[in-house]
């Protein structure tokens, strides 16, 4: 329909021009390139690099990238924690000052109260112990004056037993004048407390003086008293700064070593069929083995021993396979205490002595067995080496060269060290014992305190 539309001149310009070009225009449909392929080559194809291809990760890579991750986990879940705590914490504070505004002044009382009466208290708990340390302090006084000179101390012991004395003839007085004579009786009470009682008066003067006597029996009551636990402090040190059972001398074993110990030479052979040891310890410290008497010979260094443990005594003959012990007999405070250990190899019956009771008794130990004559016998320390063989027997035997062992070593002091080649009666026993007797004064037969030789080592030296 356009075509239509054109006029004839449109039409002839237009086929003028197409003739134009069709003269001037030669198309060359043939390909100047070499597009030919043979059969038998094949082309290689152009490597060409994927955009979003990524290289291989190594485990190291992998590694930090989980680190960077966890980083960013523990970095959100502390930032979450930190905003809660702050939340919880402003409430809190909001909570806070709400009960402060609304009870404040309450408190304040309460506790301002609270505080005084804690303060007097502690301010009367400060002074009782005040008291109590100069009250100490004084008694320690006391006995050190007493341990340091024997003849100052009984003299302070007779003045302290006649002050008592007077002051309780005083009170018997002034029992007996008040209730024979009230005003004497005042007056009597006033020359000492400074009370002076009215000439004359009616019922209130009378209770007046019968307050006053009654506060005056009181402070001598108090006063004598005092007294009495003053005289009982200095004999208890003055009992044991002496030595018990009338003994004369001690052996003194100023600490644990394996250095220090009593060497005991007795004057006949000890080949025993029965026997009994006894002696009086005063331990500074008990460890779990502690020996106080050893005796062995080269093929056994421990025949017979008589030891202390933690707070038990110990008694074995022929070594630790035939042991008797008795515990809780030995006490934590340091004080003298009698051992005795008797053994019969008839029937073999072991028993144990403490504090002249027996406290163990065991049959059959050692049954039959014969103490051998030969070996050493020391008091505070236990010789395992006590008989070295000589270098020509060509053997050892185990136990012996060994020494001292200082762990097993005694520390304290030691007295009335006897042995008989019998077993004692529960009598002699019990008089040996006795602390204020004379035990001292009855000698052993194979081993006599002050009669046989004992040597000391080391530190340990005698003492009175």
């Amino acid at each position: 329909m356009f075509c239509r539309r054109l006029p004839l001149p449109v039409w002839a310009l237009l086929i003028c021009v197409c003739l134009a070009y069709e003269d001037d225009i030669n198309v060359n449909y043939s390909d100047a390139f070499y597009n030919d392929i043979d059969e038998g080559e094949t082309p290689e194809p152009t490597p060409s690099s994927s955009p979003c291809s990524s290289p291989d990760l190594t485990k190291w890579d992998k590694i930090f990238s989980m680190l960077e991750n966890s980083q960013m986990r523990e970095n959100m879940l502390l930032q979450y924690a930190d905003d809660i705590v702050k939340v919880e914490m402003g409430s809190l504070r909001g909570e806070i000052l709400r009960f402060v505004a609304q009870y404040g002044g309450t408190c304040g009382a309460a506790v301002e109260t609270a505080g005084r009466r804690m303060a007097m208290q502690l301010e009367a708990r400060l002074r009782e112990s005040l008291e109590r340390l100069r009250h100490g302090d004084q008694t320690s006084a006391t006995a050190a004056a007493a341990a340091g000179n024997s003849n100052h101390l009984e003299a302070m012991l007779q003045q302290l037993i006649s002050a008592t004395r007077m002051q309780a003839s005083r009170l018997a007085k002034l029992e007996t004048s008040c209730f024979s004579n009230p005003g004497a009786a005042v007056m009597g009470v006033n020359s000492k407390a400074a009370f002076q009682a009215p000439e004359s008066g009616g019922a209130g003067n009378q209770e007046q003086e019968v307050t006053s006597q009654e506060v005056a029996l009181e402070a001598m009551l108090a006063m004598l008293q005092q007294t009495r636990e003053d005289l009982q402090e200095v004999l208890r040190s003055s009992q044991q700064r002496h030595l018990p059972a009338g003994c004369e001398m001690a052996l003194l074993f100023p600490m644990r070593s394996r250095r220090i110990y009593t060497s005991v030479i007795p004057d006949v052979p000890l080949s025993l069929s029965s026997f009994t040891v006894c002696l009086w310890v005063k331990p500074i410290a008990v460890s779990n083995k502690t020996v106080l008497f050893s005796y062995g010979n080269r093929r056994n260094p421990y025949e017979i021993q008589l030891l202390l443990g933690k707070t038990s005594a110990l008694f074995t003959i022929g070594g630790e396979a035939h042991l008797v012990e008795a515990r809780g007999v030995v006490k934590p405070v340091s004080e003298w205490i009698h051992l005795c250990g008797a053994w019969s190899s008839k029937q073999g019956l072991a028993s144990l002595w403490a504090g002249g009771k027996k406290v163990a008794s065991t049959p059959g130990v050692a049954e039959g067995h014969i103490i051998p004559d030969g070996g050493s016998l020391q008091l505070g320390q236990e010789r395992n080496g006590c008989c070295p063989l000589s270098l020509n027997s060509g053997s050892a035997m185990p136990g012996l060269g060994g020494g001292f062992d200082h762990k097993l070593a005694f520390a304290g002091k030691m007295t009335g060290v006897n042995m008989w080649d019998r077993v004692l009666s529960e009598g002699e026993i019990s008089q040996l014992a006795l602390q204020d007797g004379r035990g001292c004064d009855q000698r052993g037969t194979m081993v006599a305190w002050g009669v046989t030789e004992m040597v000391p080592h080391g530190g340990a030296q005698f003492i009175n």
